[in-house]
């Protein structure tokens, strides 16, 4: 067998599994933290404040990413990375000043923005250009295992030990990723044909990966409101502790989803599954819009999850696919700086909306979105013959 076209190799394996371990750090102490804030000082924006700074310093610090990789080794930057995680998650611990957590959490959120683009990149570099579909399934489904265990252990872990039960273990987590990393070989460096001088423009932002990135936003506006309101909804539909099968459920789809949907893209190409996906995205909203039982909420689950584990990996495998090899740190960070950024702008302007209406009426405002993210695939995929042209002329048409 060509070693070319071998998806599952010792180096792949390691990168997912370290893609796991970090993705269940960060969601154990994104639940925390505000459970954390909340107990000590009983003011829930300063908790809130928690997420807020932390995603804030990971968007900015993928701006400066992909020129740093072009100037640095791969294990290198992100061995020190990973140091600067825990040192700062690690002088959390016994601290109860909003300030200084709110200080750390910065540079918590800066380590978190480098780390993800590398691990992502890492993983792209070494998968078959005919297996991007498949591989990049298989990455999300890994990272999306660890977010959905994260806040059930960190929430079951606060019901018995303390907050720094948490830091310890996630400490211990990272350390221990820190060594898995040093073992795994970097991916060799795409070298252009051409000598070239590092432009920090030029690898902080693409043309190519521009409109996946927005489409990007649009699904993870509908994220936000799933991940931050859900349990809220469940109060307004008497649904006591049953809401929390809407996640096991999400998961479950997506695990099973990610490895099948990827198969397809790669055999198909995206069009053949994105509007089932989206379609789906958009019942399972509509049922949570009007959801009064358990078993609605799990249907809504399953379509949701449905479209999750579809959507965000074709997404991030079309923007990786746009640009060049040497440039693919510059289009994952794209995508999860926009993914990023619209779970953040769905939690703020869905929570604000539901603070006029209710939120059951968000969810049913959600779907508009999706039938943006549709109409605008359709438009730039399906009508114009050349999707890579319409790439550009969507940037120059809003003055990038």
């Amino acid at each position: 067998m060509n070693t070319t076209s071998k998806l599952w190799t010792a180096r792949f394996t390691a990168i997912l599994l370290m893609a796991f371990l970090f993705f269940l750090c960060l969601q154990l102490l994104t639940a925390g933290f505000p459970a954390f804030v909340t107990d000590i000082k009983n003011n829930p924006a300063q908790a809130g404040l928690m997420t807020t700074v932390f995603m804030v310093a990971a968007i900015a610090t993928r701006f400066f990413v992909a020129s740093l990789m072009q100037k640095m080794d791969y294990k290198i930057l992100s061995l020190i990375s990973l140091g600067l995680t825990a040192i700062t998650v690690g002088l959390s611990l016994g601290q109860d000043s909003v300030a200084i957590l709110l200080l750390l959490r910065v540079f918590h959120g800066v380590g978190f923005g480098i780390i993800t683009t590398i691990f992502s990149t890492m993983a792209t570099n070494i998968i078959p250009p005919h297996r991007l579909g498949e591989g990049i399934g298989y990455y999300g489904m890994a990272t999306s295992v660890g977010t959905s265990l994260g806040p059930m252990l960190a929430l079951a872990l606060l019901q018995v030990f303390s907050f720094n039960m948490l830091i310890a273990i996630s400490v211990g987590l990272t350390l221990l990723i820190m060594i898995l990393n040093i073992f795994v070989k970097s991916p060799r460096k795409a070298v252009p044909a051409k000598p070239q001088k590092i432009n920090f423009r030029e690898h902080a932002f693409d043309r190519d990966a521009f409109t996946p990135a927005i489409l990007t936003a649009f699904f993870s506006i509908t994220l936000g409101g799933v991940v931050s309101f859900l349990r809220e909804l469940g109060k307004e539909a008497n649904l006591g502790a049953t809401i929390s099968l809407f996640f096991l459920v999400l998961t479950i789809v997506m695990v099973v989803i990610r490895p099948v949907s990827g198969r397809l893209y790669d055999k198909y190409g995206h069009k053949f599954i994105i509007y089932p996906a989206v379609a789906s995205g958009i019942i399972g909203l509509t049922l949570l819009a009007v959801t009064q039982n358990t078993l609605t909420l799990l249907v809504a689950a399953a379509f949701y999850g449905f479209a999750y584990g579809t959507v965000a990996p074709t997404l991030q495998a079309i923007a990786v696919s746009a640009v060049s090899k040497e440039k693919q740190g510059t289009a994952n960070a794209m995508y999860f700086s926009s993914m990023d950024l619209g779970m953040a702008l769905g939690s703020a302007g869905l929570g604000l909306l539901a603070s006029y209406t209710s939120y059951h009426f968000i969810y049913g405002f959600s779907v508009i979105f999706l039938v943006a993210l549709m109409l605008a695939y359709t438009l730039i995929f399906v009508m114009k013959k050349n999707p890579k042209d319409q790439f550009v002329e969507t940037a120059k048409e809003i003055g990038i």
